[in-house]
C-alpha cells in the first residue's frame, strides 16, 4: 500500500481527502500545518505528499523545497489560487503537479496514480540497471537517491535529481532542452525550458568546484546539456 501525506490547515479538505484517499487503499496521514507535516514527513516517511500552498506557519513554496531537500518523493501542491504563475512557481520548485481547489476527487486521485506510476517506473528502471553509478568525484546510488560528491552527500531536490540521473545514465549524450523538460518535467508542464536551465544552474553550485567551467554538468551551446563532454 502507497502512503500519502496530506498537509492542509483545512479541516473538512483533510477529512474529505483522507476518505477518498482510503477508499482507494492508500495509507494515509494528515498534517494541519507545515511544522507538524515535516514531523510526519519522517515518521510515517510516505511515498508522495499533497500539499496546501496556504498554511498557518509556513509557505506552501517554502515547505516544499523543504520537503524534496530532506527526500527524494513527489509533491502536489493544493491551492485555491488557480494563476498560471502561482502553478509555474511551485513546478519550479520542485512540485510534480498542481490541483486548483475545489477539485473532484477522481481528477486527484487520477493525478495521485499518474505521478505514482511515474515514481514506479523510475525505479523499476533504476532496479533494473543496477544502483550504483560512479563518475569522477561523484557517486549516485539509484536505490537510496542519495549522490555524494567525495564521499560526502549532496543534498539535491527531486528535479535536480532527475536530471542528473538522465545524464549519468548516458554520460556524452547530447540531451536538448525540450527532451529533459519532457523526461523531467512530464508533457503536461506549463512552463518551459527557462526552467531547465534554472535547475542546471542550481545544480551546478552544488557540485561543480567552479560552477562557471563546469566539468560535470556541460553546456552544449545551441543543443542543450550533457554530462562531461567538450562545451563550446
Amino acid at each position: 500500500m502507497k502512503k500519502i501525506l496530506v498537509i492542509d490547515d483545512e479541516e473538512a479538505i483533510r477529512d474529505l481527502i483522507e476518505v477518498v484517499l482510503r477508499r482507494e487503499n492508500f495509507m494515509v496521514r494528515t498534517a494541519e500545518n507545515g511544522d507538524k507535516g515535516l514531523k510526519e514527513l519522517d515518521a510515517f516517511k510516505p511515498d508522495l505528499v499533497l500539499l496546501d500552498l496556504m498554511l498557518p506557519d509556513y509557505s506552501g513554496y517554502d515547505l516544499c523545497k523543504e520537503i524534496i531537500k530532506k527526500q527524494a518523493i513527489p509533491v502536489i501542491m493544493l491551492s485555491a489560487k488557480s494563476e498560471i504563475i502561482d502553478k509555474v512557481l511551485g513546478l519550479e520548485l520542485g512540485a510534480e503537479d498542481y490541483l486548483t481547489k475545489p477539485f473532484d476527487n477522481r481528477e486527484l486521485i487520477a493525478r495521485i496514480k499518474v505521478v505514482l506510476r511515474r515514481y514506479e517506473n523510475n525505479d523499476q528502471n533504476r532496479f533494473n540497471e543496477g544502483s550504483l553509478i560512479n563518475y569522477g568525484e561523484l557517486a549516485f546510488d539509484l536505490e537510496t537517491k542519495v549522490v555524494s560528491k567525495n564521499g560526502t552527500p549532496v543534498s539535491l531536490t527531486a528535479k535536480e535529481f532527475k536530471i542528473l540521473e538522465t545524464l549519468l545514465k548516458r554520460p556524452g549524450k547530447i540531451y536538448t532542452r525540450d527532451e529533459l523538460l519532457e523526461i523531467v518535467w512530464g508533457f503536461d508542464y506549463l512552463g518551459d525550458s527557462r526552467s531547465v536551465d534554472m535547475t542546471v544552474m542550481r545544480l551546478r553550485k552544488k557540485l561543480e568546484d567552479d560552477a562557471e567551467n563546469p566539468k560535470f554538468v556541460k553546456t552544449i551551446y545551441g543543443f542543450g546539456y550533457q554530462l562531461g563532454g567538450e562545451s563550446t
